[in-house]
């Protein structure tokens, strides 16, 4: 009877932890977002536009009909591969500005593999096209991983960098007078149309919604697994809390660096690849309208959790499918929707900012810091020190 009495108290107190865990996790961002929405609703109606008029077009073009709702998800797509990309390397103390730069090498890895080795099965071009875009996107981002680690150069500027010569040899390559890949006669510059055996396959038919909505949902599901429950999601969490005291723990801080920015080029890569194979066909210059920017901000809103991504990455894909509507119907110019943005994310900084100041770090980054390791990963405490 009293152990049956403990074991039910236990549960208890472990629901009750999780829950406090989670809420601050999830909470902050939820009204972050709600705050947002209620102080863009003011400046609407400062401008003469009635809120609820708007925001009722920004829901029906985003979610309230069949066609909306599929365009949310094609816009969400990319932005939860590359903000995938990006919160994990903000997981690990790493500043990765360069998602922009990593989505257009992992395009150009793509379609120049779709285009080049057109000949194999759909089975096998598929896969390997997409890999392509996974290893373009890390290659883009093995420079700058090296002078950081190397080096100790900022990571913040030569990715930043790097953004733009991707975005301009891309230009390059599809120049219609010079450009290798560039189609000759085409109006605008662009490359050959890849092989339909290179295409994802439509995940819902009559709409635009392709299969690299199931392997960034996938993906993100293998993350979180990865983060919270493997020796490796330990030594990045370590590291991302205080470089020094996991140097110190043994943990070879350099190579988690390194292997966690390529990881991160590796996912913005792959948000490029899907973003061409998946639904424009060909590589266009300038195909991205900021995708790897936003993504900054997808993971910002996810507090750089994987899971939370998802609902982060769709909150932010809804905004795009809805702002075409909304200005249309009512008259708000679709960028409004940036300042909806803008504002959850400075709500949310100033909701994170306020409780660290009034309750210090994080329990996590506590025990991490004093080398107690979580419940989770305590099996694997003894095999820090080893890859």
């Amino acid at each position: 009877m009293r152990a049956g009495a403990a074991d039910s108290s236990l549960t208890k107190e472990s629901v009750v932890r999780f829950m406090r865990e989670l809420a601050p996790r999830w909470g902050y961002p939820v009204f972050a977002v709600a705050l947002a929405l209620l102080v863009s609703a003011g400046l609407l109606a400062l401008t003469g536009k009635n809120p609820v008029d708007a925001y009722r077009a920004l829901f029906d073009g985003s979610l309230g009909s069949t066609f909306g709702l599929s365009v949310t998800l094609v816009r969400m797509t990319p932005l939860l591969l590359a903000g995938l990309g990006v919160a994990i390397s903000f997981r690990a103390g790493v500043f990765n500005i360069g998602a922009e730069g990593q989505l257009y090498a992992g395009a150009i890895a793509g379609t120049a593999v779709a285009l080049y080795i057109p000949g194999l099965p759909a089975a096998l071009l598929v896969p390997v096209c997409v890999l392509a875009g996974f290893v373009g996107g890390a290659v883009w981002v093995a420079v700058p991983a090296w002078l950081r680690v190397y080096r100790g150069v900022s990571e913040v500027v030569v990715t930043l960098m790097f953004n733009f010569i991707a975005i301009y040899f891309a230009a390059y390559l599809v120049n219609l007078d010079y450009g290798p890949l560039g189609l000759k006669g085409s109006a605008y510059p662009q490359s050959d149309v890849i092989p339909r055996s290179a295409e994802l396959p439509i995940i819902w038919p009559t709409t635009s919604v392709h299969a690299g909505l199931v392997i960034g949902v996938f993906l993100a599901l293998v993350l979180f697994v990865v983060i919270r429950y493997t020796p490796f999601g330990f030594r990045l969490r370590a590291v991302g809390a205080n470089p020094e005291a996991a140097q110190y723990a043994g943990i070879p801080v350099k190579r988690v660096i390194l292997v966690v920015m390529l990881i991160s080029g590796g996912l913005a890569g792959l948000a490029g690849a899907s973003e061409i194979l998946g639904l424009k066909y060909a590589l266009y210059a300038n195909f991205s309208p900021g995708y790897g920017y936003d993504a900054i901000a997808v993971a910002l809103l996810a507090r750089n959790s994987p899971i939370a991504a998802i609902v982060s990455a769709a909150f932010f894909g809804a905004m795009r499918a809805g702002a075409v509507q909304m200005e249309q119907t009512v008259g708000v110019e679709s960028s409004f929707v940036l300042i909806i943005e803008a504002l959850a994310i400075l709500f949310l900084a100033i909701g994170v900012f306020v409780k660290r100041r009034r309750t210090g770090p994080d329990d996590a980054v506590k025990r991490t810091v004093t080398g107690e390791a979580p419940a989770e990963t305590a099996a694997a405490t003894p095999d820090l020190g080893r890859t």
